[in-house]
């Protein structure tokens, strides 16, 4: 099994979307990238805190494969946005991913610059994911609540503001 850290704006719909692809074994939302230990909620959302809104993944990589999740990342939300998906505003609703080990480096990397021309060419500015390792990051798992908050709710709010741009399909080469 492998880990993979993304933050994609409000944690809610990205942890439906991963949980539903084959391959994914569990997922969970929390926060990560900040200095407060045992952050909460309402502390990360004064934007004092510096975390990010994750969903974690735990996933088979003979079942899925990380290009696969992240190719995902890329598309559920609008990567062009600073601290900002649709109305959610604030340093908790930035575009990163926490890398666990080189090879996840290099495709966050090889897949930001290849979706990056897409957008180029539909007029999108420029990527501001943050790409970053996990290590020395804690992973603070959010209150239960939020926990498949939208299996729980499933008419709930989803939050995603996408670039509506796909992936190219070209890259799998």
């Amino acid at each position: 099994m492998e880990k993979a850290y993304f933050a994609t704006g409000c944690f809610w719909g990205a942890e439906r979307r991963y949980w539903q692809i084959d391959g994914v074994k569990a997922t969970s939302v929390g926060y990560m990238g900040g200095s407060l230990p045992k952050p909460s909620y309402e502390k990360v959302c004064t934007g004092t805190t510096g975390h990010a809104e994750i969903v974690c993944l735990e996933f088979d990589p003979l079942l899925v494969s990380y290009r696969r999740l992240i190719e995902e990342f890329w598309v559920m939300h609008d990567p062009t946005s600073l601290d900002q998906q649709g109305n959610d505003v604030g340093s908790q609703y930035r575009s990163a991913i926490y890398t666990t080990n080189e090879e996840q480096v290099r495709e966050a990397v090889r897949t930001r610059d290849l979706y990056q021309v897409e957008l180029d060419r539909s007029g999108f500015g420029k990527i501001v994911s943050e790409i970053r390792p996990a290590d020395g990051l804690t992973y603070w798992l959010a209150e239960e609540y939020h926990q498949k908050y939208l299996q729980k709710n499933p008419n709930g709010y989803d939050c995603h503001s996408s670039t509506g741009i796909a992936f190219p399909k070209e890259s799998h080469v």
